[in-house]
């Protein structure tokens, strides 16, 4: 049964904001840790002499090891629960760590197993059955990504005034270099054509289409590949931006939003890392997840319909062409 602590208790509050040992989980998937930013931000502001470790897959160390709400990364390489030596092994390592508090956002049932794992009695926000700090709804899959993780901090005594607005421009690298390689000018137009190899229907099928008529229009078209997304972007007739022949890590392709005149992009992780860069753009959503749901449509315009191969590219081209319609083409 949970506790269910009264946080306008002084000594509840207290005994919160106190805590020195601090673990936020979040192992995934991009677009969430992305979307985690500004809930990280006001958990460093709230507990500003804490020492906060980020619990994330390998993918996205990289990410926590810069960012500036996070002091450690540990790596959670979520292995099948087959895998006991595995799990006994991380088992043995958050309990050594000995947390005074747990910020679990990443709200699974394999971290409600983590939770279980822990010394008891241990500090814990989240929606694991029975922990200390529960979040209170029971609406948990049908309230926008950013309201859900602003009304688990409010629930735990911390004030969110990041939370609902993520800022990721300290992910931004400096991609001059990558730019003048390819004879790229400020300005130009970033497609985001790829999603997760798991959800096709993420993906919008007319960016070739697409592609073509912005380069009649004298645009400049380029995209960044992810690793399984090199033959999808070398397929359309835009400039297909690489280093070396490889991937551009996830903080040049910041670094091309904020760069870019306009990007559009699928329901995927770089679409919103661009969203919240600050790049203007365009994000095409199909029926798989509601647009308001992932807070892309508080940062981006939005094309929602049912079944996105409906969606023709003349459509697209007429909404981008309308809202770079102020800047001129490069000549």
């Amino acid at each position: 049964m949970s506790l269910r602590p009264d946080m306008t208790d002084p000594g509840m509050y207290e005994l919160v904001r106190a805590a020195c040992k601090l673990l936020v989980i979040k192992l995934g998937a991009f677009g969430d840790v992305v979307l985690a930013e500004g809930a990280l931000h006001d958990i460093r502001l709230h507990h500003s002499k804490a020492r906060i470790t980020a619990l994330t897959t390998p993918e996205y160390a990289a990410i926590f090891e810069r960012c500036p709400h996070v002091d450690v990364v540990e790596i959670d390489r979520r292995k099948p629960r087959w895998q006991l030596p595995y799990l006994l092994e991380l088992r043995r390592r958050l309990r050594a760590s000995d947390y005074d508090l747990v910020y679990d956002l990443q709200n699974s049932n394999r971290t409600a197993m983590y939770f279980r794992w822990m010394r008891q009695p241990i500090l814990w926000s989240g929606t694991a059955p029975g922990c200390s700090l529960p979040y209170r709804t029971d609406r948990f899959k049908t309230i926008p990504v950013l309201d859900r993780l602003a009304g688990q901090l409010t629930d735990a005594g911390v004030a969110t005034p990041h939370c609902r607005q993520p800022d990721l421009r300290w992910m931004v690298d400096d991609v001059s270099g990558i730019l003048d390689a390819h004879g790229v000018s400020d300005g130009f137009v970033f497609l985001i054509p790829g999603a997760s190899a798991r959800h096709p229907q993420k993906r919008w099928p007319h960016y070739a289409r697409l592609t073509e008529l912005l380069i009649e229009q004298g645009r400049q078209v380029v995209t960044a590949p992810g690793p399984d997304e090199m033959d999808l972007c070398r397929s359309l007739p835009a400039i297909t931006l690489t280093e070396h022949g490889g991937c551009l890590s996830l903080f040049q392709i910041a670094g091309l939003a904020t760069r870019a005149g306009f990007v559009v992009g699928n329901d995927t992780g770089p679409t919103h890392l661009a969203a919240h860069c600050g790049a203007r753009g365009l994000a095409l959503h199909g029926s798989h997840t509601a647009a308001r749901l992932t807070c892309i449509d508080r940062r981006l315009e939005v094309m929602e319909v049912p079944d996105l191969s409906q969606l023709d590219a003349e459509r697209v081209f007429e909404t981008v062409g309308a809202r770079l319609g102020a800047q001129r083409a490069p000549a």
